[in-house]
């Protein structure tokens, strides 16, 4: 391990050696003519979300606004989901009938835990790498919601899409580094590879996640 240490800072010293000493990082500018913006047409983006969710074994569907109700109670229907983990400013409508919502007002994580699965809207969503992004905003509630429930069911209205990174980036500056704001970038459920690569789901979030993206 010394070694190796070693061996990386001598690289370090080596790459920096022409550096002029009055140099600092503050005064060399970095380039920024990568691409910022995604002409690709609005259904296109949707449609390439979509697709790259469930090249993430998520589970995807596209629905009206006027049938999320519908889906959401038939996607917790199938799952047998009795109880479900919901922020406080979640609307009533989503929940379904018959299913007891846990509204979030400081849930221990046995609670949470214990819960059926969890439903959140989120900040926005990735077209280039069917990333979902939870910033703590509108029907998202706090952090640990969203990864200690084995399923995640989440809204994503078509309009939070972006097409590339750098666009969700931006857009995600207002709340980047606020007091008690973490984001969470979810691309797929939890999963994780031991040195053999055998694949375990679950490790450190849910099992399950479940997108739902919603027209208008």
């Amino acid at each position: 391990m010394s070694q190796a240490r070693l061996e990386i800072l001598r690289r370090v010293r080596e790459a920096l050696r022409d550096v002029p000493a009055a140099e600092t990082a503050e005064g060399v500018a970095v380039p920024r003519d990568y691409r910022r913006a995604d002409p690709t047409p609005r259904e296109e983006r949707i449609a390439h979300f979509v697709e790259r969710v469930a090249e993430y074994r998520a589970i995807v569907r596209r629905v009206g606004a006027d049938g999320l109700a519908d889906a959401i109670a038939s996607a917790c229907a199938a799952r047998g989901v009795r109880t479900l983990v919901a922020a406080a400013d979640v609307p009533s409508s989503w929940i379904p009938p018959g299913v007891s919502a846990l509204r979030d007002d400081l849930l221990t994580n046995e609670q949470l835990n214990g819960a059926d699965g969890v439903l959140t809207g989120c900040a926005l969503g990735i077209a280039q790498t069917g990333t979902i992004v939870l910033d703590g905003g509108a029907a998202q509630g706090r952090r640990a919601l969203s990864l200690l429930p084995d399923y995640h069911l989440c809204v994503v209205r078509e309009d939070q899409v972006v097409g590339i990174v750098p666009e969700a980036v931006a857009a995600l500056a207002g709340s980047a580094g606020l007091p008690d704001r973490p984001q969470t970038w979810i691309s797929g459920p939890s999963a994780t590879s031991d040195i053999e690569l055998n694949r375990v789901e679950g490790v450190h979030g849910p099992r399950t996640l479940e997108v739902l993206v919603v027209a208008g």
